[in-house]
């Protein structure tokens, strides 16, 4: 086993001890169950091997859904997802005059949803979710009625069942070879893209068929189409030389904030729990600071996880639609062969950019939930000795996590702009779900 692989071992084993004497503390309370589940689920994102973000993405939309259809199931002022997002259909309901412990609905849709996205993990993280289960089943199922604690559970199981069948035929259920295709035909003249890692298994870029996923709430992965980038040009003067050499000029006089923004949005898999669960952490802490109930709780994790999931599926389908390289191989091959970049380019094609289409989903989602001059503080790597960052706004936390990709010289200004815009016409179709009544 390698120093890097023991290191993300011990790191579950050290935060859970911290997760599962704080917000799981409070027995009884959903909303507490929740977060505690999530805060452990941004844990094992970071120690899954085969969690890329798009992969990520999807467990955060699929969890967010059985999280918010546990909490709905008891409420009258709350709507089922079901004929809303493509392809749920109307969840098991509960049986007429019967009493149920909500908290214990929640934690065990939570629980087995988890255990299931997560069955590859390792012996830490299934060693973590189990922990996690007797630490909350102690304190749940304390002074209820057994036959109450049998209903919620068998209730909670149905909904995650549920929800699982539903994902299983989405085209994003089975990850092979960590989503790196055994063979691919690389595309043909200047302009495509061509791999830019020495690693074997990156010699094919990752995840090529995302896009044609089933998407949750926008209609499918076509739906907010970009247009195409600059042509492609090695004339000096050019808008794609030009857009070349801006990535070259700003990574020779990078200043210290611009350093720290790269790295701030960097969120390398198995290093972070991703770009997805960035923002989902801003969420988290948000809720968790507002003392927000079961039913906000819910409805703004599913709300968020699905605009997350929906950019990374419209972001590759347009990725491998236009197909187009990287900024290091332009750069090497026209301006500076000894040129290098901030951050590790991804393996995978450049237009657009997935930090810009997914944080622009997220902005405006939380933007409608929070409003649009909602100041925070995002605190995301502050375990990590990374300094926490003040926004004024989700859209100006988007925008920053956008141009923090041209920081790293791993994405053309026009990825960037035109990404954020994809974003926000896909957050629009989370934004329109219908969930009070």
């Amino acid at each position: 086993m390698n120093a890097n692989k023991i290191r993300s071992l011990l790191a579950i084993l050290l935060v859970l001890p911290m997760l599962l004497s704080g917000r799981a503390a409070h027995a009884g309370e959903p909303a507490t169950v929740i977060l505690a589940w999530y805060d452990l689920v941004l844990e094992l994102v970071r120690h899954t091997p085969t969690y890329s973000p798009p992969v990520a993405s999807r467990a955060f939309a699929y969890l967010g859904v059985a999280t918010y259809e546990a909490t709905a199931s008891g409420r009258s002022d709350l709507r089922s997802l079901a004929g809303q997002v493509n392809g749920l259909t109307p969840p098991p309901q509960r049986e007429t005059g019967k009493t149920y412990d909500e908290a214990i609905i929640v934690h065990s849709a939570v629980s087995l949803t988890t255990l299931n996205f997560f069955g590859n993990t390792g012996p830490t993280g299934e060693r973590a979710m189990k922990a996690m289960i007797r630490k909350q089943e102690k304190e749940l199922f304390d002074g209820v009625k057994p036959d109450v604690v049998e209903r919620s559970r068998a209730h909670g199981a149905a909904i995650a069942d549920h929800i699982l069948a539903w994902s299983r035929n989405d085209g994003g259920a089975v990850i092979e070879n960590m989503g790196f295709p055994l063979t691919y035909a690389l595309g043909e003249g200047k302009s495509h893209w061509v791999p830019t890692s020495l690693i074997q298994q990156q010699q094919t870029p990752l995840l090529p068929d995302w896009g044609k996923n089933r998407t949750f709430a926008m209609p499918k992965g076509s739906s907010c189409p970009l247009s195409p980038p600059p042509e492609y040009s090695e004339e000096p003067g050019s808008q794609f030389y030009l857009e070349a050499k801006e990535v070259y000029d700003t990574s020779k006089t990078l200043t210290d904030e611009q350093r720290i923004i790269a790295r701030f949005w960097s969120d390398d898999p198995m290093m972070s729990p991703t770009p997805p669960g960035h923002w989902i952490f801003i969420a988290l802490s948000l809720l968790s600071n507002e003392k927000a109930d079961a039913a906000r709780v819910a409805d703004v994790l599913a709300r968020l996880g699905i605009a997350i999931a929906d950019g990374f599926i419209g972001c590759w389908d347009s990725k491998y639609q236009y197909d187009l390289l990287r900024p290091i191989t332009y750069i090497r091959r026209v301006i500076d062969p000894k040129w290098n970049t901030l951050l590790i380019t991804p393996p995978f094609p450049e237009y657009p950019s997935g930090h810009s289409s997914q944080s622009g989903a997220a902005a405006t989602v939380m933007t409608k939930l929070f409003g649009e001059t909602f100041a925070f503080v995002d605190s995301t790597h502050e375990r990590d000795g990374i300094a926490p960052r003040k926004f004024g706004s989700f859209s100006e936390a988007a925008e920053e996590a956008a141009v923090s990709r041209l920081y790293g010289g791993i994405h053309f200004r026009a990825a960037i702009d035109r990404g954020l815009e994809q974003g926000n016409c896909i957050g629009a179709y989370a934004v329109a779900l219908k969930t009070g009544r």
